[in-house]
């Protein structure tokens, strides 16, 4: 994987993160778009015609039982389009039940989606619900991860991991809620481990989707995903805004 085309100050903020991460997590939206911004910031006079986002996932990414509009991939373009980072595409591959093997086989076959400037990947929930081998995972979220790069260009830069919520703090978890929130645990150590031995920016979501147990605007109405309100970056990504 190469990492190129970063700035100097996106350079630096990377170097902290990963000496920081304890702290970084619990940023608020706003910090979160600025950085985003700066990132990309220096690609928009080289793409006049607006940059291209590649959000990969499962049903968090496709926003079940929100609004179109509501859908955090599409809320982050908005928010960046707000800071002057201009958009001429938000490309969501991502399907309601999809586990790694599933968006990796359908990710492979839309060889055309290519040199994205920023690609977002979210995925593991169905692997855990499936109780699909950790070992599994990891070799499976690892290709995606490297596959998602290559939709990058080759850019490590413009790739970012979000961590998996934990639907156990939902009506239809909480039956369950410590062997989710410990399975989920797990799930995520490994897709964190794996983004940032790649290099790659990561966003803790899960806390804040925990808060769903006293803040039930949080849950949408099917009582299991995630409302508009939790996803990133209108709310989990960072905190509220």
């Amino acid at each position: 994987m190469k990492n190129e085309g970063i700035s100097e100050e996106v350079g630096l903020f990377l170097r902290y993160y990963h000496q920081n991460n304890h702290i970084l997590k619990t940023l608020r939206l706003g910090f979160i778009v600025k950085f985003m911004g700066l990132s990309l910031a220096w690609a928009q006079p080289q793409n006049t015609s607006g940059l291209r986002f590649l959000a990969l996932g499962d049903s968090y990414t496709i926003g079940e039982s929100v609004p179109v509009g509501g859908r955090w991939p599409l809320q982050l373009a908005f928010q960046l389009g707000k800071k002057g980072v201009k958009f001429s595409e938000v490309s969501i591959i991502a399907r309601t039940g999809w586990r790694t093997d599933q968006l990796y086989d359908s990710l492979m076959s839309r060889p055309e989606l290519q040199n994205y400037d920023l690609v977002s990947l979210l995925i593991g929930v169905n692997n855990q619900y499936q109780g699909r081998d950790t070992a599994v995972y990891r070799q499976e979220f690892t290709q995606l991860l490297e596959e998602a790069v290559r939709r990058a260009g080759g850019r490590t830069s413009r790739v970012f991991v979000v961590s998996i919520p934990d639907y156990g703090c939902t009506p239809f978890g909480k039956d369950k809620a410590e062997k989710i929130a410990r399975e989920i645990d797990r799930y995520n150590a490994l897709n964190q481990e794996i983004a940032r031995a790649a290099g790659i920016l990561y966003f803790d979501i899960t806390p804040i989707s925990r808060q769903a147990v006293q803040d039930p605007s949080l849950v949408a109405e099917d009582e299991l995903h995630p409302s508009e309100k939790c996803m990133p970056p209108g709310y989990s990504l960072c905190g509220k805004p």
